[in-house]
């Protein structure tokens, strides 16, 4: 059967409610829009995500440290960053429908006869010197921003159609809304007690440049990395978890000479493209994608993006950003304080450049799922199955008694808790039919099962099965454990 666009979304929504994957936020009581709980298996998952990023960014590296940067900040940070003044959606409203929409996603959904008309409006001349898609609807939302006290009526008059309604919208003017969550620290609420909950975790590292420089006794080139909550408004979510207003990071700030950006930049896309591959993510999905000039945040000199194909189309799960010296530069300004280097060898102090690397937890959770997701039919009936890494996968090894006498289960509990002990995770399980605990297990991802029968009474072996070959073999219960390790290093 044909799937429809959203239909893996929806598959995956709804496996990992079932499976304990993730929840909907706050479900008893209808829910928070784009906001989510992670459940048991969920939970296993996002931190072996984080375990190897860490891992691969952090622990392996002589020249990249870590740190954990509070969530509130002073104020000033975020104007030193340009949050406060730039961190905006431009929002519309259509007045009849009470809808609201970010201006250029709804340009987005429109034919290609509304742009054309908008483009007109704006200069008839105009469409010739664009490019592609983007390069109008960017033009476009240029113009209406600089032209806010008409922009309403230029919209209605191009015919833009309002997608809930498919009517042509009563459109109210544009306006910029800024994406930090903001409130208030301390007793009363005025403008002196304003804070926000970080947009991103970057600054933290930033700010805490020359903190990190001297008890660590880096020298450049280095890195700092972090993993951390941050917070967006975002007015467009959607697609489970790849667009939520709450969500993880996944950065490392690199600090370097400024004339070695361009090596490093290169250097760091190729690695955190390797690193994805090494989930075991199908790597014809996987793309590096340099940003063109259009595109670049004002703080960036050059930018790349790791993408997967999703059902829904290519999208981005990290960035690495050349960020030039900006940022410092920033907060010096800001500050009064000085965040130079020393260069020892050569007697010299400046300001040292950054190249960014950026990931979504989330983002990477939904990739991995998505990826590993499949359905089979075996023997006539239909298998869901996770081919998750044994090195990602919540549970390692899910041991089962045969039948629940003749101390099977006693024996398969001690299994389990030898794994346990060993640092594999090890699920039991005696409810059911054998088929239909290695079908629940083959959907939770786990890639390996133990079985005891009437013969490990005998003979001290087991049944493994493999989850995605479905291949079993009998292995002595004194080499349960080496085996494992084996599969899984």
């Amino acid at each position: 059967m044909e799937k429809t666009k959203n239909s893996m979304i929806d598959l995956l929504t709804s496996l990992s409610k079932q499976r304990g994957f993730v929840f909907q936020s706050s479900e008893i009581y209808g829910g928070l829009g784009s906001t989510w709980d992670y459940g048991p298996l969920g939970v296993e998952l996002k931190k072996n995500i984080k375990d190897l990023w860490w891992k691969r960014m952090v622990t392996s590296r002589e020249n990249v440290v870590g740190m954990d940067a509070s969530i509130l900040m002073h104020p000033t940070v975020w104007e030193a960053s340009g949050h406060v003044d730039n961190f905006h959606d431009p929002l519309v409203d259509n007045k009849e429908s009470k809808k609201r929409y970010r201006l250029d996603h709804l340009l987005e959904s429109q034919e290609n006869s509304v742009i054309d008309t908008l483009l007109s409006l704006i200069d008839n001349t105009i469409t010739e010197k664009l490019k592609d898609d983007e390069e109008k609807f960017q033009c476009i939302v240029a113009y209406l921003n600089d032209n806010k006290e008409d922009s309403g009526n230029t919209l209605k008059k191009s015919g833009l159609i309002d997608p809930f309604t498919k009517q042509i919208g009563d459109w109210t003017n544009l306006r910029q809304f800024n994406l930090m969550f903001k409130s208030h620290i301390g007793p009363v609420e005025d403008s002196g007690s304003i804070v926000y909950l970080r947009p991103e975790t970057a600054q933290g590292i930033f700010v805490n440049f020359q903190n990190v420089l001297l008890t660590s006794r880096q020298k450049l080139p280095f890195g700092i990395g972090q993993i951390g909550k941050a917070f967006r408004n975002e007015i467009t979510t959607g697609n489970f978890i790849f667009r939520t207003r709450e969500f993880e990071q996944m950065e490392m700030e690199f600090f370097c000479p400024p004339k070695e950006t361009g090596k490093w930049l290169e250097y760091w896309s190729q690695e955190r493209m390797n690193w994805f591959k090494s989930l075991g993510i199908d790597e014809s999905k996987l793309r590096l994608r340099a940003h063109g000039d259009d595109e670049l945040a004002h703080y960036s000199s050059a930018c790349y993006d790791v993408e997967y194909k999703f059902d829904f189309g290519w999208s981005e799960l990290e960035g690495i950003a050349d960020r030039g010296t900006y940022d410092l530069d920033k907060h010096m300004e800001k500050s009064g304080k000085k965040l130079k280097y020393f260069d020892q060898p050569n007697n010299d102090h400046y300001v040292p450049a950054v190249v960014e690397t950026s990931a979504g937890v989330d983002r990477a959770f939904l990739t991995v799922l998505s990826d590993a997701y499949q359905e089979e039919e075996v023997d006539g009936e239909k298998r869901n199955i996770l081919k998750l890494s044994p090195k990602l996968a919540p549970t390692t090894v899910a041991v089962f008694p045969l039948m629940n006498k003749e101390g099977m289960p006693d024996i398969a509990q001690k299994i389990s808790k030898d794994l346990r002990n060993n640092n594999i995770s090890a699920f039991f399980d005696s409810g059911g039919s054998i088929g239909r605990r290695y079908r629940r297990q083959d959907e939770a991802g786990t890639p390996y099962g133990i079985t005891i029968d009437h013969d490990t009474l005998e003979d001290n072996t087991v049944t493994l099965r493999d989850r995605d070959t479905m291949k079993q073999e009998r292995i002595n219960i004194d080499q349960i454990i080496n085996i494992i390790e084996d599969k899984i290093n």
